[in-house]
Parts: structure tokens; C-alpha cells; sequence
């Protein structure tokens, strides 16, 4: 079996997710998947290892809400690559996905849609072109929901939680060395842009400067990064920006820090830092947030509400001794459920139902 996968960009975070799939069948999977725009300073160096990529021809107009993108040689990859099974991203803002169904169907060939979930208010342009897919693949609960709201059969609903980590080896989170006795440590990891409000993350920890001295590390880069800088420097200094890192560097913060902040919209270090025996907090964004994050492990907040980070991470920083069982339970749910492997389990079981579905027609 040939699947085939269509990305608008082949993200270095999905790399390992895309090989764990293409492993499992014989590496016969090929990613479809162009460049992003300049000022997104997404990360695309790391190359597959067993799956394929083929290099897309993105052309990008407009911006924000009237963003519009297309990938104008996918119909020579479709039949170059000729694939049984496609699996596309779920967005209307792609309009030459429309020709990439066509030509699946027109051969009696399933396609999966993955995504988020419809977003938004559901009208009529969705409900039909959402109706096209012979299953849908979502990140979280939220998102089956809201394609069950659109008229999606449930069983043609699959949730392949959000994961960037593999399922620990270990069955204990490793035992961390106390910075109580000096600054516990913030963490944040992810591309700096302005929707991930790391400006409200400086500003919760100069307010919490007198009580905790927190020391807030920052991983990544991207088109606020001197903003960011500017802000940090006169509000609060003692913000350590480290820039983009990866591998054991990235590992090493994680396992270093005490707790684990992600004050916008969501990204998949969030696993990372769970999968690392972090306690962590989040505003509640796409809706993968709610299927990490539970009372036992950390706290969603409300986007852009600064008091409430502020007091949610006052709360966990208080308790020490709480806040280590609370990263021991962001581990356990990694290992058991929130994990790379059981992400290509659900592409797996939604494979095998279009595929069986096809043959039952």
C-alpha cells in the first residue's frame, strides 16, 4: 500500500511522527510539502529518513484571514507518486486540495482530511467541503466534536493526539535537582511570533519577581525575537533567550527547568516538555490543550488573561514538593497516552477503515 500525505510546509517537528509512519508500512509513504513564507522561520533542515518528500510548489497570496496558498504541481506528484490512500490537511484555505480529491476519487481512491476541526462557524462552503473525506483525522476531543457538529458520521471520526515525543523507555520521570533553593526556572519553548504571547510570560514573571524570582528561559526564534528582547531587557533582565535548539540541547532545558509555560497558542513542546516530567500550564487555544492538561498535572488559563498566568504560576511554584508529582503525572499521561506511537495508531485505524470502507462499495 502507497499512502500519500499533502503538508503545505514539512515542518522539522513532524519529522520523526512521518518516518514512525512510513516505518510501519515498508516505507512506502511520500510527503507532498512546499516552502513556507519567509517571515514564518519554520524550521524545515531536518530531512526524512524513511519516508519520501517531494518538493512542493507553494505560491503564497495575502495574509492573515485572507491567507490563501497553492501548491501548483500537485497533480504530477498524484501521479507520479500514484498513491492508494491520501491523507490531506483539512483546509479550505488550500484551494487546490479540491483537485487533489477530485483526482482520488475519480480512481475509487480514499482520502482522509487532518485537522484541527472545522473552526469557527460552520456554513455550508465547510459542511460540503468537509463532506468530501472519507474520514477525518483530528488532534483532540474538541476537534471530533466539532466535526460531529458539522454532520460528520462519529465513525468516520478518528483523534490522533498532537505528540512531537515517543513513548518514554523509562517507567519514572527523572528525579530533578531542586532550584527552590535558588530561582526555579520557567521554561518556554517554541517559535516567537505574537500570537504565542510570550510578552504576557515576561510580564507574569516581573510580576512575581519579589515572592518567587523565577528564572525565565526562553527557546526559540522567530519575528518577535527583538521585541521580545527589548521587553525583557526593561522589565525583566532576568530572561535568558536562548534561541532555537534541538536534540539533546533542547532535552537538556527541558530537564533542567521546573515548570513549563506556554502562554498562547499552542505547540507541540507542550508534549515535549510532559514527556520530560514537566508540570505545565497553557492557555486553552485549539482545544489539544484540554486533552494534556488535567488538574493533576498542571492549569490552562484564559488567553491573554495576565492575572490569571500570574496567579496560576504563583500556585504551582508555591508547592515544590506538589509540583514534582505533578511532572511525574505530565509523564505518566505521555507514556500511556499522549505519545508518537499511539499518533500513528489513529492514522493507522483510519487507513484501514477507508480502505475496507472502499472495498465494501
Amino acid at each position: 500500500m502507497k499512502i500519500g500525505i499533502i503538508q503545505r510546509v514539512l515542518a522539522g517537528y513532524r519529522i520523526p511522527f512521518f518516518d514512525l509512519l512510513a516505518q510501519s508500512y515498508d516505507g512506502n509513504l511520500s510527503i507532498y510539502a512546499g516552502e513556507a513564507r519567509d517571515e514564518e522561520m519554520i524550521d524545515t533542515s531536518q530531512q526524512l529518513q524513511i519516508a519520501n518528500h517531494w518538493q512542493a510548489e507553494n505560491r503564497h497570496f495575502l495574509r492573515d484571514k485572507f491567507y490563501l496558498c497553492f501548491q501548483t504541481d500537485i497533480l504530477g506528484w498524484l501521479e507520479s507518486w500514484d498513491p492508494d490512500v491520501l491523507i490531506i490537511e483539512a483546509n479550505i484555505r488550500y484551494p487546490l486540495t479540491l483537485a487533489a480529491i477530485h483526482w482520488m476519487h475519480k480512481r475509487n481512491r480514499p482520502v482522509i482530511g487532518w485537522g484541527l476541526g472545522p473552526g469557527g462557524e460552520i456554513n455550508y462552503l465547510k459542511r460540503k467541503f468537509i463532506g468530501q473525506f472519507d474520514a477525518l483525522l483530528t488532534y483532540s476531543q474538541t476537534g471530533a466534536q466539532a466535526y460531529q457538529t458539522a454532520g460528520v458520521d462519529p465513525s468516520k471520526i478518528f483523534v490522533a493526539r498532537n505528540a512531537a515525543a515517543s513513548r518514554p523507555r523509562c517507567e519514572q520521570a527523572i528525579q530533578r535537582n531542586s532550584n527552590f533553593d535558588k530561582n526555579p526556572i520557567i521554561l518556554f519553548v517554541g517559535r516567537l511570533q505574537e500570537r504565542k504571547r510570550v510578552d504576557l510570560l515576561i510580564q507574569a514573571c516581573a510580576a512575581l519577581k519579589d515572592d518567587l524570582h523565577p528564572e525565565l528561559w526562553i527557546v526559540g526564534d522567530g519575528p518577535a525575537r527583538l521585541e521580545l528582547n527589548e521587553l525583557a531587557a526593561a522589565e525583566y533582565p532576568q530572561t535568558i533567550f536562548w534561541g532555537a535548539l534541538y536534540g539533546s540541547n533542547l532535552t537538556e532545558k527541558f530537564n533542567l527547568a521546573d515548570l513549563f509555560v506556554l502562554p498562547g497558542t499552542g505547540g507541540l513542546a507542550l508534549q515535549e516538555a510532559m514527556a520530560c516530567g514537566l508540570p505545565v500550564i497553557a492557555a486553552e487555544a485549539d482545544g489539544t490543550q484540554a486533552d494534556l492538561i488535567r488538574s493533576e498535572n498542571g492549569r490552562i488559563v484564559e488567553p491573554g488573561n495576565l492575572d490569571e498566568l500570574i496567579t496560576a504560576i504563583r500556585a504551582l511554584l508555591s508547592d515544590p514538593a506538589q509540583l514534582r508529582k505533578m511532572g511525574d503525572r505530565s509523564f505518566q499521561i505521555v507514556r500511556q497516552e499522549i505519545n508518537l506511537e499511539n499518533m500513528v495508531e489513529a492514522f493507522q485505524q483510519a487507513i484501514h477503515y477507508v480502505t475496507i470502507a472502499k472495498k465494501e462499495k
